[in-house]
């Protein structure tokens, strides 16, 4: 890998975290203008090609932020602004994205952090311009053609000028720039990461955990299993703020997703490339490599995995069996019958990570995925089994 850049970040504590991911604002009249014109931006389906498009489609406060469309697919994969266009990959959840550091190497010096699956934006910032332009997404033009879909609106104009200036509009990549802004602003307000999940509330004596979340919480932590090598930032027991990621890439194997690309045309020679497809990265030993992503609110996000492969949270978690038991009913992913699938990119799975650790029985499984669930949000509970 020879254009990764070298900035190198540390184990984070929260406010650290939130300020590289990004832009914190202080608590002002100010701030607080610019964060109501980021929730407008957020909202407005007229900043797509065909004007039926938002952010907010793909990342629904109803659904945790993420889509809770069908789309013909289950829901694997998100629809573009023309109705018909189907990405490859599973839009994630952007609550507890402001965790994310921005794309680097962290103290080990493992490649990790950045927004979307590979980490192409290195920073919210970056992301939040992107599915602007993408012609699967909301597919208008260019940077100036979103600036002047904003510029149509004379509410949005307005705000814009009040909080960067009157000639903010002569200037379309500095225009461009204050719109993705005021977006990160809203993206960063306390209810994309609210931290007051039953877990969070337990941590602070708020709730006491049911018998199956407890065993399901002594399991994640136990040295036991592998819950830990990827999906805590601090592996200390029972730590606030817990991002439930280290943010690093893996191929964990996953076969592709047949039925995304039967509807969305790349047909079965494609290959996602993962972290490869990154244009900071030219390793080949990156290639089906794949952000590991947050488990706060997993249990109300599915379907799951970067393809939006597996559409119950238990799959997710039996799933990993593949490689730590060789019976029939460990191969045979329990959605289909049939057995899980090859992988897409079969030589950088990182088998000796995915082989430690012991099997995970049926009834740790299960509570396993009760502890999952007491990682959502308070305000998601309902949605749960729904």
């Amino acid at each position: 890998m020879s254009v990764l850049s070298d900035h190198i970040f540390p184990r984070f504590t929260i406010l650290r975290l939130l300020a590289l991911s990004g832009v914190l604002f202080a608590s002002s009249a100010i701030a607080n203008e610019l964060v109501q014109l980021g929730e407008a931006l957020f909202f407005d389906t007229n900043l797509s090609a065909n004007r039926t498009q938002a952010c907010a489609s793909c990342h629904d406060p109803a659904a945790a932020f993420s889509d809770s469309r069908d789309n013909g697919i289950s829901g694997a994969v998100s629809l573009g602004d023309d109705g018909e266009s189907l990405g490859d990959r599973n839009a994630p959840t952007i609550t507890y994205a402001m965790l994310i550091p921005v794309f680097g190497r962290d103290t080990h010096g493992e490649i990790a952090g950045g927004t979307f699956h590979d980490g192409r934006a290195a920073s919210m910032l970056e992301q939040a311009g992107q599915p602007f332009t993408n012609p699967i997404e909301m597919a208008l033009s260019d940077k100036g053609a979103v600036v002047k879909r904003v510029h149509e609106n004379p509410a949005h104009a307005d705000a814009l000028k009040q909080h960067f200036g009157e000639t903010i509009f002569d200037d379309t990549v500095k225009a461009f720039a204050a719109i993705t802004e005021s977006i990160v602003a809203f993206e960063q307000m306390p209810q994309f990461a609210p931290f007051d999940s039953k877990y969070d509330r337990y941590l602070r004596g708020e709730y006491k955990l049911s018998k199956q979340e407890e065993v399901g919480r002594k399991l994640f932590f136990s040295q036991l299993f592998n819950c830990h090598s990827c999906h805590l930032i601090d592996t200390r027991e029972d730590q606030e703020y817990e991002a439930f990621s280290n943010h690093r890439y893996h191929n964990i194997g996953l076969p592709v997703n047949a039925a995304v690309r039967q509807e969305n045309g790349l047909g079965s020679a494609h290959v996602d490339q993962g972290l490869l497809e990154n244009p900071d990265i030219d390793d080949p030993l990156q290639a089906g490599k794949f952000r590991v992503p947050t488990l706060r609110n997993v249990a109300v996000t599915g379907p799951y995995m970067h393809n939006g492969i597996f559409r119950d949270l238990r799959t997710v978690v039996l799933y990993y069996n593949k490689f730590t038991l060789s019976n029939a009913e460990s191969q045979t992913n329990p959605e289909t019958g049939q057995p899980w699938g090859e992988s897409e990119v079969p030589d950088t799975v990182n088998l000796d990570l995915l082989s430690q650790g012991q099997p995970i029985s049926a009834l740790q499984v299960g509570a396993i995925v009760e502890f999952l669930n007491a990682l959502t949000d308070q305000r998601y509970e309902g949605l749960i089994d729904q």
